[in-house]
């Protein structure tokens, strides 16, 4: 468990990675709005590129920031009944729910996105747009994506069960081992 544990870290430090990213998109992404607008009127200049990479770093800000927000526990929950359960009751909830929809969700959308990403790959895919951005790029975030949430899931899955048993000690509300 100990080594499943240390797995689970790692994979940790993969999602936060890929949260830095995403958040440094956001940044860039409100710089490029806010530029391409201010070209627009001021100097009534625009660019499909301009607007189409505002679009694609929206892409890259929910796909690459997602598993990050599964690992804060910051992730949209429907609280029918979580909230008035137990710590072993809500680990329980979450073990099923990474089993029952995580997963299942996270791999259809894995299996259907690879191909779509790498014949995009192949042909070069470019947007339809005069001016537009290479499309392939924005495409690998979507199997990219869903491959980090797997591996989020998966180190997710691993605390809880470890909790389940015993060998850690897991505030369930931010998913923080307890000192």
């Amino acid at each position: 468990m100990e080594l499943l544990l240390r797995g689970a870290s790692l994979v940790d430090r993969i999602s936060r990675f890929f949260g830095i990213i995403a958040a440094i998109l956001v940044i860039l992404s409100c710089v490029i709005s806010a530029g391409n607008a201010f070209s627009r009127y001021a100097f009534d200049m625009s660019s499909n590129a301009w607007l189409e990479i505002q679009w694609q770093m929206f892409a890259g800000i929910f796909l690459l920031g997602a598993p990050w927000v599964l690992k804060l526990n910051e992730h949209v929950r429907v609280d029918l009944f979580y909230g008035a359960l137990g710590a072993r009751g809500k680990l329980w909830v979450d073990v099923f729910g990474i089993l029952l929809f995580l997963y299942p969700a996270s791999l259809i959308m894995l299996d259907m996105s690879l191909p779509w990403f790498l014949d995009s790959y192949r042909q070069s895919e470019t947007s339809a747009n005069a001016g537009g951005l290479p499309v392939w790029p924005v495409k690998a975030l979507l199997p990219l994506g869903f491959a980090l949430m797997l591996l989020q899931g998966t180190a997710e899955l691993v605390r809880r069960v470890a909790a389940l048993r015993g060998v850690i000690d897991l505030d369930v509300r931010y998913e923080k081992p307890v000192q």
